[in-house]
C-alpha cells in the first residue's frame, strides 16, 4: 500500500492533498461513494456508518462498524474500510442487503446503507450465532443470536423498526465462501505512521510523548467521538492533531491480584468484551454509554481527557476508586481520579502528558449500581449520572463510594453522603437521611436538559431506589 492511502472496498484511495480536518464521510463521498449519508454530523443517527477491519480477540480480524462522520480521513491512513457499496451490488446482494430488501426494511433509503453496515458488523461478530436467544436487562438477542443493540446508533424516520428487526433476526451464519468472513482469518492492517501538515500518527508512545513535549499546543485525539463533533458542528480546526488511538502501549488490559489496569486507548467495546462482566459496574455502564457505533471508537482516555462534567464513565470510575496513570517523556505519575478534575473541562494533566491507563483497585465493592437519568434511555447525554459502590457487612455499611455527573462543573465524589452512610445500618431510615444529604451534593444548574431542582431530586431518589432494590433482611 502506498503511503497516504486507505483501502476502500478493496481498492486504494489516496489521501494526497486531503486536509487534516476532512472527515472520513466527506472523503468517501468525494470519491463517489455516496451511500453513506450525513444525517446529524455528531454520531447519533448512523446514516454514515461503515465497516473497518480491526484486530480481533478471537479472530485475526473483526469487522467493526463506526460513524464515518466523526474521524478524520487521515486517521484511517493504512486502514481497510468497507461501505455499503462494497458489501454487494444489485446483481449479487450481500445477505444483509438481501434480507433488508425481502422484508421491507427500507422505504426512502436514506438510512439504509448505515443500517446495512451496522447489521453486517453484528452478522460477522464472533460467537454471534451461538448466543442464546434471551431478553436481558439491557440486551435483546434474536433466535439467531443477533443483538439488536448493535443497531442502537442507527435511526430510521419512515420505515419503522419492525421490518428492520425482522431482517436482522432472519440472518443465518455466513456461507463457507463468504469473502468477508474469510477475510477475518488474516491479520488486520497495522495503522500507518502519518506525518502530514496538521496531522500526526506516531508509531510509539515514546514518539507521541516527545511530540507533546516539543509541541504542547497539539490537540490529542483518540476515537474522534468528541473532537469530530467540534469539527463538524462548531467549525473547530486544529493546526496540529496527534492521533494516539492505535498506540500499542495504550491498548493493554491486565488483571492482577490487587488491581485491573485498562489501557487508555482501548475502545469501550473492546473493554466490555475483554472484561466480560468482571467489573459489574462497568458492565452496567457500557450499554447506556451512547451507542454501539460510538463505543466502537470511544475510549476511556478520551472520555476522561475531555474533562466533561456530563461524561458517563467518570462517575462510575469515581465510585470504583479508580486512579489515572499519566505519562510524559520523562516517566509516569499516578493520580486518584477524585483529584484529577480541577475545573470545567480542566484537569491536573499537563499539555505534555497523556493518559496511559486507568487502574481499578481490587477487591470490588459487592453492591454496585449505575443510574443514568436522561430524556432517552439509550444514546443520550445524561441529565444526572450516579454510580454507587457499597460494601455492606451484615446490615452495616462498611464503605461507600458514590460518583456523580451532571451536578457540578466537574464529575465529583459525594463525600458527604458517603460519610452519612459509612458505619450506619443499611435501613430505610438511615438511607432516607443520607438521601437528603445526597440531594445537596454538587452545584446543579438549570439548563435545557433539566432544572437544578430536578437534578437534586433525582440524586435523592437514586439512593432510595438503590435501597429499595437491595434491602437487607435482618433476622428478628
Amino acid at each position: 500500500m502506498a503511503e497516504g492511502e486507505i483501502t476502500v472496498n478493496g481498492r486504494g484511495a489516496g489521501l494526497a492533498g486531503v486536509p487534516a480536518h476532512t472527515t472520513l464521510l466527506d472523503f468517501l463521498r468525494g470519491i463517489g461513494l455516496t451511500g453513506s449519508k450525513e444525517g446529524c454530523a455528531e454520531g447519533e443517527c448512523g446514516a454514515c456508518s461503515v465497516l473497518v477491519a480491526r484486530p480481533g480477540t478471537t479472530r485475526a480480524t473483526e469487522w467493526v462498524a463506526i460513524n464515518a462522520c466523526l474521524p478524520a480521513a487521515m486517521a484511517l491512513d493504512g486502514q481497510e474500510v468497507v461501505t455499503a457499496e462494497g458489501l454487494g451490488d444489485p446483481k449479487a446482494l450481500h445477505p444483509v442487503q438481501q434480507e433488508m430488501a425481502l422484508r421491507g426494511g427500507s422505504q426512502c433509503g436514506y438510512c439504509t446503507p448505515g443500517f446495512v453496515c451496522s447489521m453486517a458488523a453484528e452478522y460477522y461478530r464472533p460467537g454471534r450465532a451461538a448466543t442464546p436467544a434471551a431478553n436481558g436487562h439491557l440486551g435483546e438477542h434474536g433466535p439467531n443470536g443477533f443483538d439488536l443493540h448493535a443497531l442502537s446508533g442507527n435511526l430510521c424516520r419512515c420505515t419503522g423498526y419492525r421490518p428492520i428487526r425482522d431482517a436482522a433476526y432472519a440472518l443465518d451464519v455466513p456461507a463457507d465462501d463468504d469473502r468477508f468472513a474469510a477475510r477475518c482469518a488474516d491479520p488486520a492492517p497495522e495503522p500507518a505512521p502519518t506525518d502530514v501538515a496538521g496531522f500526526t500518527r506516531p508509531s510509539s508512545l515514546a514518539d507521541a510523548l516527545r511530540i507533546l513535549r516539543d509541541r504542547p499546543a497539539a490537540t490529542v485525539v483518540a476515537g474522534f467521538t468528541d473532537w469530530g463533533v467540534e469539527v463538524n458542528l462548531r467549525g473547530r480546526r486544529a493546526d496540529d492533531v496527534v492521533a494516539v488511538d492505535r498506540l500499542p502501549e495504550l491498548r493493554g488490559l491486565s488483571v492482577d491480584a490487587d488491581r485491573i489496569e485498562i489501557g487508555a486507548a482501548l475502545t469501550l467495546t473492546e473493554i466490555e468484551r475483554q472484561l466480560d462482566g468482571r467489573v459489574p459496574l462497568l458492565a452496567e455502564l457500557f450499554p447506556q454509554f451512547a451507542s454501539r457505533l460510538i463505543r466502537n471508537a470511544a475510549t476511556l482516555g478520551g472520555n476522561l481527557g475531555t474533562g466533561s462534567p456530563i461524561g458517563d464513565s467518570p462517575p462510575v470510575l469515581l465510585a470504583l476508586d479508580a486512579r489515572v496513570v499519566l505519562a510524559d517523556a520523562d516517566g509516569e505519575r499516578e493520580v486518584a481520579l477524585a483529584d484529577y478534575f480541577t475545573g470545567y473541562r480542566q484537569s491536573v494533566r499537563r499539555p505534555d502528558e497523556l493518559i496511559r491507563a486507568v487502574r481499578i483497585p481490587l477487591p470490588l465493592a459487592p453492591l454496585t449500581a449505575f443510574h443514568k437519568i436522561a430524556k432517552r434511555r439509550f444514546d443520550d447525554i445524561s441529565s444526572v449520572a450516579v454510580a454507587f459502590a457499597l460494601d455492606i457487612r451484615g446490615d452495616i455499611v462498611a464503605s461507600a463510594r458514590i460518583g456523580l455527573g451532571g451536578v457540578a462543573a466537574t464529575p465529583i465524589r459525594a463525600y458527604a453522603t458517603e460519610a452519612a452512610l459509612e458505619g450506619r445500618p443499611w435501613t430505610r431510615s438511615s438511607v432516607q437521611a443520607a438521601a437528603e444529604v445526597l440531594r445537596s451534593e454538587g452545584t446543579p444548574l438549570d439548563d435545557h436538559r433539566a432544572s437544578a431542582a430536578y437534578r437534586a431530586a433525582m440524586l435523592g431518589t437514586s439512593l432510595r431506589k438503590l435501597y429499595t432494590q437491595n434491602a437487607v433482611e435482618v433476622p428478628a
